[in-house]
């Protein structure tokens, strides 16, 4: 009967391992999946920030040179999402006013959607792999759960072939604390994902 039980349990822990085991690996794709995510935008992300310094500096290289008809080209060619921040910012007089920010990417309407979109794919990203690492310690602790019932299979095997009493009833009777501790530890644990 003892011997059942603990192959029931090795079986079930065994089976939990590898549930959680894999639940621990598609957390960790998804948090690979969203990194890349998180990348691609964030490459977007400044490519369009260099985008605007280099149609900025052709703007103030149009205002310095006095050339209107250039200046008021290089303005119409401003990206239509730095437009906001550009206005804002000559609204603020920067060639008068010596607290006016350097230039418009320092103004709270300089928006670039793809920095947003990485920041939320690394957020998505970390907590996938917070998961993934939750799982796999779980997969870890079933596994050490599983060596253990096999621990206690084995002595309470070769206990029945010991002639001497007393060393079967050892061996037993060390079976009986790992199973003891092997059934308080498998109560603790989550039942395996579905």
């Amino acid at each position: 009967v003892l011997l059942s039980i603990v192959a029931l349990m090795a079986a079930w822990s065994g089976y939990s391992a590898a549930k959680w085991g894999s639940e621990s690996s598609l957390a960790l794709a998804q948090a690979s999946g969203a990194r890349s995510d998180a990348s691609a935008d964030q490459i977007q992300a400044t490519q369009i920030r260099t985008l605007d310094s280099v149609s900025f500096n052709a703007v103030e290289g149009a205002y310095v040179a006095h050339d209107t008809r250039l200046f008021n080209l290089a303005v119409r060619r401003l990206r239509p999402g730095y437009k906001p921040a550009f206005n804002a910012w000559l609204a603020l007089h920067p060639l008068k006013n010596p607290n006016a920010p350097p230039d418009p990417s320092f103004m709270p309407q300089y928006q670039i959607p793809q920095q947003s979109a990485a920041r939320l794919a690394n957020a998505q990203a970390n907590a996938a792999f917070a998961k993934g690492e939750s799982a796999s310690g779980t997969a870890d602790k079933y596994v050490r759960l599983t060596v253990i019932l096999a621990a206690v299979l084995f002595l309470v095997g070769i206990g029945s072939r010991f002639p001497v009493r007393s060393a079967r009833y050892g061996l037993i009777g060390i079976a009986a604390v790992l199973l003891v501790v092997s059934v308080v530890q498998l109560l603790g644990l989550p039942g395996p994902p579905s």
